[in-house]
């Protein structure tokens, strides 16, 4: 029995038809990556599996957990599903995350809603699973917002909220290719990839005038007071930096 079963898929909104028999399957511990190109629908088909899908939609086929059908689930039933069973890292995190709540609280949030335990406890679990990723709480504390955090840092929020109550499947909207680049095996995916692989020879450019030059650039970033009385802290995001176009 595969963890996911996805048969013959189908999904509409309004009069667009966006997906066709879509059909694959992903078994307990196996990385399985969907290829194509913009617009294609990779990010729907992802959504259908979470059955986050946007008003007007309309779907065909069978979506499988293990033996349960989700899309005859009751919304009530779908909400205990997401982040317990099934986890989502989205792909823009600036989108997924609030901006005026802490990333403490945002992780913590996704603990609380299904666990029956304190804010503390959920708090301490957060701070855990941000550490899991690559922001532990000494320099990242989970008093910080999501605009002071760089690009790649908010996305790793995003993975804690995600992974932070171990959900059996982990679906992530737009990785990184590194594992596909190893393993490509359908022939779509093989057309993809020779059609990128062209090189373009640019023509010399004429000397010319420097249009912007940098030189020794830092920049330091007001970090939140540890103690009700004590100074606030720095953290240096640019070290001396220096270039020129």
């Amino acid at each position: 029995m595969s963890l996911l079963s996805v048969q013959n898929l189908s999904l509409s909104i309004h009069s667009f038809d966006i997906l066709h028999d879509v059909t694959f399957t992903v078994d307990t511990g196996e990385i399985v990556a969907i290829t194509g190109e913009s617009g294609s629908g990779k990010s729907m088909t992802a959504l259908a599996a979470m059955q986050l899908l946007p008003q007007g939609a309309r779907t065909k086929g069978r979506i499988l957990l293990g033996d349960d059908d989700i899309t005859t689930w009751s919304e009530s039933a779908l909400c205990d599903l997401r982040g317990n069973d099934i986890g989502m890292v989205f792909q823009e995190p600036m989108t997924a995350l609030n901006p005026v709540k802490t990333i403490g609280d945002q992780v913590a949030e996704t603990i609380l809603i299904h666990e029956r335990t304190s804010k503390a406890a959920a708090h301490k679990r957060a701070a855990e699973t941000l550490e899991r990723v690559g922001l532990p709480n000494a320099r990242f504390p989970l008093s910080r917002f999501p605009h002071e955090l760089s690009g790649g840092q908010r996305q790793r929020v995003v993975i804690a909220m995600a992974i932070a109550l171990r959900p059996r499947l982990l679906i992530a909207d737009e990785p990184t290719t590194a594992d596909l680049l190893r393993g490509m095996q359908h022939p779509y995916t093989k057309m993809l990839f020779a059609a990128s692989a062209h090189e373009v020879t640019l023509p010399d450019t004429p000397a010319t005038d420097t249009l912007l030059e940098v030189k020794g650039v830092s920049r330091d970033y007001r970090t939140p007071r540890q103690t009700l009385f004590g100074k606030p802290g720095t953290f240096r995001a640019v070290n001396n930096v220096s270039f020129s176009l």
